[in-house]
């Protein structure tokens, strides 16, 4: 427990009161994003009418979005690739490198996955030592602003996409990357660990004294 309430408050703490001279970014792969091309067309929201599309579809294959919000601005850093694994994860960091400021250290909110870990990842680290890795808690990756971002993109656009191919899917991806980076906005913070601890910490209480 002790582990995991300092790396709640390490995570929290880059939120709230973030280091002078730093870029803070949350970093998470979106993986096995499905190209879906749905047997008959979706049918848009009208007065009255729920959105709706049909339940069966054709899976033309899939890819794997990493991207970094930048706590501060939201704006986002987003590479796709075919594959979800420690190398492609070296490549978004050697993205994220090229994108820093000059003279900015840059400190990494992630979670605890293995390709996150390996041994190639960690010799890039000894040579890239402005970087700086911080681990959300076991089971904790609501922790990480990204997966809000994630929802966003889900429920505003690849829940309603119609992809034939995973090109179509990927361009589709960009497009709204883009288009979220004309416009970045920022998710807020606004709980200490302390707070969302204790009240994690009553919840559990609830639940172990309900009886059932």
């Amino acid at each position: 427990m002790r582990c995991s309430s300092t790396r709640s408050a390490t995570v929290v703490g880059l939120y709230l009161d973030p280091p002078e001279k730093a870029l803070v970014l949350c970093v998470d792969e979106k993986s096995q994003i499905k190209a879906l091309d749905r047997s008959q067309p979706v049918l848009p929201m009208m007065p009255g009418v729920p959105e709706r599309r049909s339940h069966d579809y054709v899976r033309a294959g899939t890819t794997t979005l990493s991207a970094a919000p930048e706590v501060a601005t939201g704006k986002v850093i987003g590479s796709l690739h075919r594959r979800h694994r420690a190398a492609e994860f070296k490549k978004f960091l050697t993205e994220l490198d090229k994108e820093a400021p000059a003279g900015l250290q840059v400190h990494l909110i992630l979670d605890n996955y293995a390709t996150h870990k390996t041994l190639d990842i960690r010799k890039w680290l000894l040579a890239h030592r402005g970087f700086h890795l911080h681990f959300t808690p076991t089971s904790a990756s609501w922790l990480n602003l990204v997966e809000r971002w994630f929802a966003e993109l889900t429920q505003k656009k690849l829940k309603r996409g119609v992809h034939r191919s995973v090109q179509a899917l990927e361009r589709d991806i960009r497009s709204w990357l883009a288009d979220w980076n004309e416009r970045p906005r920022p998710f807020v913070w606004t709980k200490t660990a302390d707070e969302i601890l204790d009240k994690v910490a009553a919840h559990c209480r609830r639940i172990s004294d309900s009886g059932h």
